[in-house]
Formats: structure tokens, C-alpha cells, sequence
């Protein structure tokens, strides 16, 4: 059962991906979970490569053969590698590119230089997508790719005009347009979208780009984006309820040092019961979808819950977002449960946050865990908008039955401008590309699973 609480979808002719920047697997999951058979997963961090051996055994194709083939790779060095000469696609063809190119040219936080970051991969994926000529491309990215328009919508336009190239269905778009203008018109194919829209307990903005080559429009049938899931959103409170009583049920009459509580110590029943309180308070009030998890980089410290803003909301949720909590089997109590604050997260807990399956299983220490987590991309939203690729590129499927659960836009209308949460800074110049350009890219070994 996927995380949309409906079985996996079965095709008459299985439908195949190759994803790129494929992280710990939160869009490999999610795409899985929409019926895709996965032909290869490219992905550079040992641990998160770690993280796909351990749990990808059994998918459909991926017996411990080929399970051996998954190694640490620089998606650079892809199209000359032993895997890629493995790949086949046969006569019909690969249905979908799908990845998550790094996010640090683009990131708010950072100095957002683009097309002139080295660690820009965009260019890479432009050649893989040449060489395969998929019948869909889907790419995430951190939403600062796509706001505030001015920044990036020379370098945007330009990827649309060479995937335009390709063959695939873009939007017309002239340069002479305003940003705001060439944004709207974007907006058809590349958009931001809120994972809390879909299942997600948190907020997680990203920017995703869906294409659909035209030679698989013939039919009539045209992608329209799942808006979001039916139904109640989900929250931190019904995530993470279970196991936070089940980390506190082992010091239910103790204290904060595993001794046995003495009269007027605070138990761990305490600290569950005030966690639950506002952590339930706040999902009554409306406030109970988590801020986005952060998964940091291996140039900083050890790893928390954000920036100070997001560790306010955490406590408002009745979390200590100041660092990870140990596994349970290794809880030290008084550093793991019982802070002023409440309790921090396990690397497990924010998985449930970022909408992983309980049974995935991440490797690494807890440091390397928790940027895995926090730097995927929630498989509930890759489940959504790979099963509405999925009824362009089977049209002969049930359509409803695919999309069943999910509220479905009109596949012409054009949604407004989301609300922005992003902090007022000055805007710079749009950053031109060109074909030289791309093709000129310096190596680079950065995690793109943000």
C-alpha cells in the first residue's frame, strides 16, 4: 500500500524511469508507488547509496545483481559508465527522466550564481535527456529557482527553448515578455508546489518541472497537475502521535535519568502528554503542518531542524529543534526527551515528516541519516505527479482510477502566483545561458536530494 493509501498501479507494458540526483530515494519511492520500474538510480553520496541498496531490493528488476550495480557515481560520469551501457531501453523506449538537481546555485540561502555555479547540473541532465529522449521529464528543485521570476527566468527560458528542441511540448515564451509574464506562461510546465498539498506533514515548497514529449500527445490526452490531496491535510501531530508515545513509553514512571521517578519529578508520561497537548492544540488552530525540514550540508555541524524561525515552530508544536534525538535504543533521556522545549526528533520521526514509508531504512551515522531526510523530496508529492504522468503516457489505463484521491487542475488553466514565504532581499539580474555554455560544465560531486 502507498502513501496514498491505494495499491501500487499494474500496466499492461510496465512503465520504466531512470532517475538522476536520486538522494536517499523519496522520489524513487514515490515514483515506485505510481507504478515506475526503475532501470538505474544515479546518485553520488556513499550513504545515500548506501540507503537505496538497503531498501530497493525486491522492486520489480532490481534483484541482488543488479542491486550490486548501485554505486556511488557522479551524474557527470554517467553517460560513459558501466551503467549506462547496462540500461535497455528496447524499441519502446524510456518513459520518464526523473531527478532532483542540486539545489545550492539556486537556494535562497545561498549566493544563488546559477548558471554560474559550478555545481549546476541542469546542463548534465540536458545531455542525458538528449540521449534518451524520454517520454516525460520531471526535475525538482528548491523553489528559488522560480522566485521571485526576475532572477532566473532568462536561465529558465533558455532550458525550455533546448528541451523545446528535443521535442518535447513547452509553453511560447519571448524574452521580450515582463518576468511576471513569462513566469504565468511557465507555470503550465514548471511550478511550485507545496508537499503539504499532498499528505506531507510539513510545508516543503519545491519548484518541479513536467514535460511530455509531443510524440506522446497524439492520443489527445494532455498532463494536468494533481493540485493536491483529497481531504483533511495531514499533520506533525497524527505523524509523529505513535512513536513519540512509544519513545516515551520506556520512561513512563522514570525520570530523565532512566531512574524511577520520585514524587513531583517529571515522568515520561509528562513529557508525552505535554507534547501532546501542543502539538494536538496546534493542529486544531490550523498551525499543525511542520516547517520544512533542512538537511543541511557536511561543511556545517551537526544537524537541527533549521534556521531559528523554524525551531520557533517547532516549539509551538512541542519540539526541540536544536538537534536529533538518538535512535531509541541508544536514548540518553535527559538529552533526547526531556528539554524545556519537548522532545527532539529521531532521524525515523522526520522521515514520517517527510512522508517516508516506515519501513525505510536509512544507513550512516545519525548525522549523515538526518541529511538524507531532510534533504529528500517527500514521496507522497513525487506519487502524485508521477501517476498524472502516468495518465498521459498510459492513456489507455483507468484515468480516475489512477488519480483517484487527488484534485485534479484543468490541464489549460494557468494557477495563480502562490503566496510567497520567502524573506525580502534585493533583486539581481537574470542570468543568461547558452548551449556553449552548458556544454561547458567543471565536474562536481554535490547531494542533490534538495
Amino acid at each position: 500500500m502507498s502513501a496514498s493509501g491505494r495499491e501500487r498501479p499494474q500496466f499492461t507494458r510496465p512503465l520504466t524511469s531512470l532517475e538522476i540526483c536520486a538522494g536517499a530515494g523519496g522520489q524513487a519511492v514515490g515514483l515506485h508507488n505510481a507504478g515506475f520500474h526503475h532501470l538505474g538510480l544515479v546518485e553520488w553520496d556513499a550513504h545515500a547509496v548506501a540507503t537505496l541498496r538497503k531498501n530497493v531490493g525486491g522492486w520489480p528488476g532490481w534483484d541482488d545483481e543488479q542491486v550490486d550495480t548501485l554505486t556511488p557515481m557522479d551524474v557527470k560520469e554517467f553517460l560513459t559508465s558501466d551503467m549506462r551501457k547496462n540500461i535497455q531501453v528496447g524499441e519502446e523506449g524510456l518513459d520518464l527522466l526523473a531527478g532532483g538537481v542540486p539545489c545550492p546555485p539556486f537556494s535562497l540561502a545561498g549566493k544563488r550564481l546559477g548558471k554560474d555555479d559550478e555545481r549546476d547540473l541542469f546542463p548534465d541532465a540536458l545531455r542525458i535527456i538528449d540521449e534518451f529522449r524520454p517520454k516525460a521529464v520531471m526535475i525538482e528543485n528548491v523553489r528559488g529557482i522560480l522566485e521571485p521570476p526576475e532572477v532566473f527566468i532568462d536561465y529558465r527560458r533558455d532550458i525550455l527553448n533546448q528541451l523545446g528542441e528535443l521535442g518535447y511540448m513547452v509553453p511560447e515564451i519571448k524574452a521580450s515578455w515582463s518576468a511576471a509574464e513569462q513566469d504565468r506562461a511557465m507555470r503550465r510546465v514548471w511550478r511550485r508546489v507545496d508537499a503539504s498539498n499532498y499528505g506531507v506533514p510539513q510545508l516543503r515548497p519545491r519548484a518541479i518541472l513536467v514535460l511530455i514529449h509531443k510524440s506522446e500527445l497524439s492520443s489527445g490526452v494532455e498532463y494536468a497537475w494533481p493540485s493536491g490531496k483529497s481531504g483533511e491535510r495531514a499533520t506533525a501531530f497524527g505523524a509523529l502521535s505513535a512513536t513519540m508515545e512509544a519513545r516515551c513509553r520506556k520512561y513512563w514512571t522514570k525520570n530523565k535519568y532512566g531512574e524511577k521517578a520520585k514524587p513531583g519529578e517529571r515522568t515520561g508520561k509528562d513529557v508525552f502528554k505535554d507534547w501532546q497537548l501542543k502539538a494536538s492544540r496546534a493542529a486544531e488552530m490550523g498551525k499543525g503542518v511542520a516547517p520544512t525540514l533542512v538537511g543541511g550540508s557536511k561543511k556545517h555541524g551537526g544537524a537541527d531542524l533549521g534556521p531559528t524561525r523554524a525551531k520557533r515552530a517547532w516549539e509551538a508544536l512541542g519540539v526541540d529543534g536544536m538537534g536529533i534525538a538518538n535512535d531509541p535504543k541508544e536514548c540518553d533521556p535527559e538529552r533526547d526527551l526531556f528539554r524545556p522545549a519537548g522532545p527532539m526528533l529521531t532521524v525515523e520521526q522526520a522521515a514520517l515528516i517527510q512522508g517516508f514509508p516506515p519501513d525505510w531504512k536509512f544507513q550512516g551515522r545519525k548525522t549523515a541519516q538526518y541529511r538524507q531526510v531532510g534533504n529528500a523530496f517527500p514521496p507522497p508529492v513525487a506519487e502524485a505527479i508521477g501517476r498524472a504522468i502516468a495518465a498521459v503516457l498510459r492513456p489507455e489505463h483507468n484515468r480516475e482510477e489512477l488519480l483517484d484521491g487527488y484534485e485534479m487542475e484543468d490541464g489549460v488553466a494557468v494557477p495563480d502566483e502562490p503566496r510567497s514565504e520567502q524573506m525580502a532581499f534585493q533583486m539581481s539580474a537574470g542570468l543568461p545561458v547558452d548551449g556553449a555554455t552548458l556544454a561547458n560544465r567543471r565536474g562536481n560531486r554535490v547531494s542533490a536530494g534538495v
